[in-house]
């Protein structure tokens, strides 16, 4: 299952992480595609840094693939995140749901991006052209005003708020 929920420095291939939930059963094949936008509350983003503690993040994605075959079952899901400095219009996060019937793939795709965002531990460095930040983690809740996030402090923070 894990091959399904990857961390990743490279480019992502959409149509990789698309292949991994085809399946004969399946009529419908949702795809969310998160990407670096340009302006941020009315600052341009030059672009973007990410990253992740690494094992647990892959271990929370595979949760998140478990979580939505619990609630929609007959499902598949495949997620795979990128970390490292991404330019405006490249892919952070691609998420892909396959399912009998559309609707359980749309919802499942939506319940995996907000899970991604309240469990995964992941953090983005904003890079303006004022300046830059830290912006915490994915929820926006938490700030670094000191600079950059101790990782494994801050996963072991995550691992224990995991369950919600």
């Amino acid at each position: 299952m894990s091959e399904r929920f990857i961390i990743t420095k490279d480019p992502i291939v959409i149509e990789d992480v698309v292949k991994k939930v085809e399946r004969r059963e399946a009529g419908a094949v949702t795809t969310f595609i998160g990407t670096v936008r340009e302006w941020t509350n009315g600052k341009k983003t030059l672009y973007l840094e990410y990253e992740a503690y690494v094992p647990m993040a892959v271990s929370m994605l595979a949760q998140i693939g478990k979580e939505i075959n619990e609630k929609w079952p007959g499902t598949a899901a495949a997620i795979t995140h990128r970390i490292g400095r991404l330019d405006i219009s490249d892919a952070a996060v691609v998420i892909a749901v396959s399912s009998p019937h559309r609707k359980a793939a749309y919802e499942a795709n939506e319940y995996a991006i907000e899970r991604i965002k309240q469990i995964v531990p992941i953090w983005k460095k904003e890079h303006w052209e004022d300046g830059e930040t830290w912006i915490g983690d994915q929820l926006e809740t938490t700030e670094y005003p000191e600079g950059k996030p101790d990782i494994e402090e801050a996963a072991s923070g995550r691992e224990r708020g995991a369950d919600h």
